[in-house]
């Protein structure tokens, strides 16, 4: 597989990653109101609503949820928080919401794992 397959590949795997986080959240009573929500220098993988609680998903796959729960990097956290910032922005009414960073890690033959709170957000 050369360099430009090795890419779609990944990326295939990453979209289906995120739709099964965006089903498990669903399950989970969540509202899904964005989905791959890019800004030049950021990015959010899901915006989910559950109540008054806004969550800024962070969706990682890896071989092992191990593996999963370790890969969210400080330059990560930092582009998801531009773009937190820039959603909130364009969504004014969700200012009065709880805002929460959240990750959905998936591995293969387990369920996916939806931590609460995993990322911290600077939203200043």
């Amino acid at each position: 597989m050369n360099e430009t397959e090795e890419r779609r590949a990944r990326h295939r795997g990453g979209l289906r990653a995120e739709t099964i986080a965006a089903l498990w959240l669903k399950i989970k009573f969540y509202t899904i109101l964005d989905r791959r929500y890019r800004i030049r220098g950021g990015e959010i993988d899901i915006v989910a609503r559950r109540g008054r609680t806004i969550a800024f998903v962070e969706v990682k796959a890896r071989a092992s949820l191990e593996e999963a729960m370790i890969s969210i990097t400080e330059e990560k956290r930092r582009r998801i928080s531009r773009a937190a910032s820039k959603w909130l922005a364009s969504n004014p009414w969700a200012a009065d919401h709880v805002l929460r960073g959240d990750a959905v890690y998936i591995a293969p033959k387990r369920l996916p794992l939806h931590v609460e709170a995993a990322v911290e957000l600077d939203l200043g």
